[in-house]
């Protein structure tokens, strides 16, 4: 029997499952794998290679027999490392022992929160354009996704006013993912001290999605926990992903207070075990000893960030300043083209990839995605094609 030929019934899959959205991410990259010469600004990781000392760390980790599995929570050693990091970073402390879990990125992080505090019905608050894996997650933990509505004309900052507007009696939790993916918006320390009194008139949790915190360009970057009251009723997701290029080694951590990361442990000790144990040692060089590559990696980030918001707006693709992660996300209205035709028809045209900002959710409708993590050479050739395609509309 061929493998054409078995019939799966859809029964077979089950109806969560089946009701979740396919990734508009996914859809370019497929179009992509099959096209030669294309410059992609989809992919959104960081261009640089691990630094050698960190790679250097888990092989010899290995050289040494440290092969088994760690502890449920992760290393004892790399979880005081976060802890550190973080009171450096932010003065704000959490206890090793029974307040960080180290997960498999910030992707595990986030399905352990939402799994961890949602009741079916449960209502979670989102900005609107938002990362593509919020909805599912909210999704798969039986939650209801209440997107709220931002725009360009205030930078795709979410006010309290807004959130409290789409409060309900079945409202339980706020997601915030700043600096932003897809927008790259940045938000202010006023604006977050709202959202966090609008958390504790109204007895909400906050989880927090702050990988991209690193990456923040004149704009500082408040922690929310950190912010007065919000450590007890906050769970923070944070990675070395994006700021020290370490995507592939997946180490993410989650920070809660006690007795809300026994409840994500409860699952992650089930679905995971432990993260791996060589990217742990990793990741402790990183943290530990690897300021100087980062905030390398950042400045080279913050130039090609002037250079593709300079550039787009030349074209006439009106974009915003975006203050942090590594990701533009002009209007391309002026094209009269939607942004999904617009993406299909760039990379046909030019092979040039961008990602329709509908991917996002209703409010990146009119915007695509272009993330400038990619060598400044192919950023100034995808701007002189993408002046080329939009020229001949």
């Amino acid at each position: 029997m061929t493998e054409s030929s078995y019939n799966i019934k859809p029964e077979f899959i089950s109806d969560r499952v089946r009701a979740l959205p396919s990734s508009g991410i996914r859809r370019f990259f497929e179009l992509i794998s099959n096209m030669d010469s294309v410059i992609s600004l989809g992919v959104g990781e960081p261009d640089f290679v691990t630094p050698e000392r960190f790679s250097k760390a888990a092989f010899d980790a290995v050289a040494q027999g440290e092969t088994h599995y760690t502890s449920n929570y992760g290393l004892p050693h790399l979880r005081e490392a976060v802890a550190d990091h973080l009171e450096r970073l932010y003065g704000i402390r959490y206890d090793p022992r029974n307040e960080i879990l180290i997960t498999i990125g910030v992707s595990e992080g986030l399905m352990l929160a939402l799994m961890s505090v949602l009741n079916p019905g449960d209502e979670l608050l989102c900005p609107d354009p938002y990362y593509v894996a919020y909805l599912p997650a909210c999704q798969l933990s039986s939650g209801a996704f209440v997107p709220v509505a931002t725009g360009m004309e205030n930078s795709f900052r979410v006010s309290a006013h807004d959130l409290e507007a789409h409060c309900s009696e079945r409202t339980k939790a706020i997601l915030l993912g700043y600096p932003s993916n897809p927008t790259g918006t940045q938000m202010t320390r006023e604006d977050l001290t709202e959202i966090a009194d609008l958390a504790a008139r109204r007895d909400l949790i906050v989880v927090s999605d702050e990988i991209y915190d690193r990456l923040s360009y004149g704009m500082p970057h408040t922690c929310f926990p950190s912010l007065p009251g919000m450590r007890e009723r906050s769970i923070l997701l944070g990675g070395l992903s994006k700021a020290y290029a370490m995507t592939g080694w997946r180490v993410g951590w989650v920070c809660a207070p006690a007795e809300l990361l026994e409840a994500m442990m409860k699952i992650h000790q089930y679905i995971i075990m432990s993260a791996p144990t060589p990217s742990q040692y990793a990741a402790i060089e990183a943290i530990r000893n690897g300021e100087e590559e980062s905030q390398r990696m950042v400045a080279d980030f913050d130039a090609r960030r002037r250079l593709i918001v300079a550039g787009l707006n030349d074209i006439g693709l009106t974009c915003f300043e975006p203050h942090g992660a590594f990701y533009a996300f002009p209007s391309v209205r002026s094209t009269g083209l939607d942004d999904v035709e617009f993406a299909e028809r760039l990379l046909l045209n030019e092979k040039v990839a961008v990602i329709p900002g509908s991917a996002f959710g209703d409010c990146g409708r009119g915007h695509v995605r272009c993330c400038y993590a990619a060598p400044r050479a192919s950023i100034e050739e995808a701007l002189e094609r993408m002046r080329r395609f939009v020229g001949s509309l």
